[in-house]
């Protein structure tokens, strides 16, 4: 099988919640929630935190996962992914036909199977530029900005990503053709390198969606429906419902 690294960014500074990746969460710091997480699926051949703190690398160290140094000034984490790409490929080849997982490094109960689920597609069908999830989308989801849609071709690739409700129905509102998208995305080696080489696109810049730089470079992104769901923490409180959540799971 090809090799797959699943590469976790995880940057210490942010505006709403600084040392993020260190945050406690259940005596043990987010970050390693999310490693531990990824090592969990079944077509990961490797695991590695792409950062630029040493306090993180210290910590992913000290729980058995592997740790990259990047810069601190990297503009988004497909930037700080490949950054630890190129570190990687300094000691040689990643491996023939290597596929990326990007995996979001404040999202501590990340599936496994979502993962899993993610990288079927890359190894069917090498020709595929890009993977990513998706799943139906609520009313007040598909009404918030922050809920990023995409609608998809018959063959389930992605036409278009937006934070607006898309299809436009002339007559009955949005037509309930979207899915909300779920940001984990899966990568051919050689066109994460061509996408970090390319500058953002006006679309990006307007909707300030990178994968909207992909679509404009011609890849074809396969978006898979997932019924998981995962959960992000951009705040203190956000933390504070994920504890409450692994209070009730099983």
């Amino acid at each position: 099988m090809k090799p797959v690294i699943g590469v976790i960014p995880a940057r210490y500074a942010s505006t709403r919640f600084p040392g993020k990746p260190l945050a406690p969460l259940r005596g043990e710091p987010m970050i390693v929630w999310v490693a531990r997480g990824a090592a969990q699926s079944k077509l990961l051949s490797q695991v590695v935190v792409a950062t630029d703190d040493d306090r993180i690398r210290k910590a992913v160290e000290a729980a058995g996962f592997r740790a990259v140094m990047t810069a601190s000034e990297l503009p988004s984490g497909s930037d700080r992914i490949e950054a630890a790409l190129l570190e990687l490929e300094k000691s040689g080849p990643l491996g023939e036909g290597c596929i990326v997982v990007n995996i979001q490094g404040d999202e501590p109960l990340i599936k496994p199977r979502m993962i899993d689920d993610l990288v079927h597609p890359l190894l069917a069908d090498p020709g595929l530029e890009m993977s990513t999830l998706a799943h139906e989308i609520s009313p007040e989801d598909l009404a918030n900005p922050n809920a990023v849609k995409v609608v998809c071709s018959d063959k389930g690739d992605a036409l278009y990503f937006s934070r607006f409700p898309i299809p436009y129905s002339r007559e009955q509102g949005p037509a309930g053709a979207c899915l909300k998208h779920v940001g984990l995305y899966a990568y051919q080696r050689h066109f994460l390198k061509k996408f970090c080489a390319t500058p953002p696109h006006a679309l990006e810049r307007a909707e300030s969606l990178e994968q909207l730089r992909a679509l404009a470079l011609g890849a074809r992104i396969r978006v898979v429906k997932t019924e998981d769901r995962s959960w992000g923490v951009d705040t203190p409180g956000d933390l504070a419902k994920i504890e409450e959540l692994l209070g009730v799971k099983p």
